[in-house]
């Protein structure tokens, strides 16, 4: 078995659409970022790398590569999981704490988890996503970040 660590944080600002586990979320703020900024995407993609030893997101996706400029997010984790595949890897589960002061996440958590079972092939059961307030304290408790933390179990086929 093999575990990896995802992490990935994005600061909001006015005027953006807010993307989120391939949900768009009504929001006054959306995330700063090369591609749509789905951090719980990218953070997803960030521990399957890491449980596998391959490096990171930046290492494949770069953000200095005009072809990722305003990237569906979901690419990343489509070429991810042909990468663990081809390496023989199958993932066993999720496990992601999502922090976000407003909007409320839950009502999203479902559709998210459904999003995530199709694109990493695997049953919705072995997918499980936290929503978290920021409770005032620092850029995710004052509204200006959105941060998402993402475990992933690989095991060798």
């Amino acid at each position: 078995m093999r575990v990896g660590l995802g992490y990935d944080i994005h600061r909001l600002i006015g005027g953006k659409s807010f993307r989120l586990g391939g949900i768009l979320i009504p929001c006054d703020k959306g995330p700063v970022g090369h591609s749509d900024g789905d951090c719980l995407y990218h953070a997803v993609t960030e521990a399957l790398l890491g449980a596998a030893g391959l490096g990171d997101i930046g290492h494949y996706f770069p953000d200095t590569d005009a072809r990722w400029k305003g990237a569906d997010s979901a690419v990343f984790i489509r070429e991810t999981v042909a990468l663990l595949q081809k390496r023989g890897f199958q993932i066993g589960n999720i496990d992601a704490n999502l922090l976000l002061e407003s909007p409320r996440l839950s009502p999203h958590l479902e559709k998210m988890r459904g999003n995530l079972s199709e694109l990493l092939a695997i049953p919705i059961e072995r997918i499980n996503l936290k929503a978290r307030r920021g409770e005032g304290v620092d850029a995710v408790g004052k509204g200006d970040a959105v941060v998402c933390q993402v475990i992933a179990l690989l095991t060798e086929k």
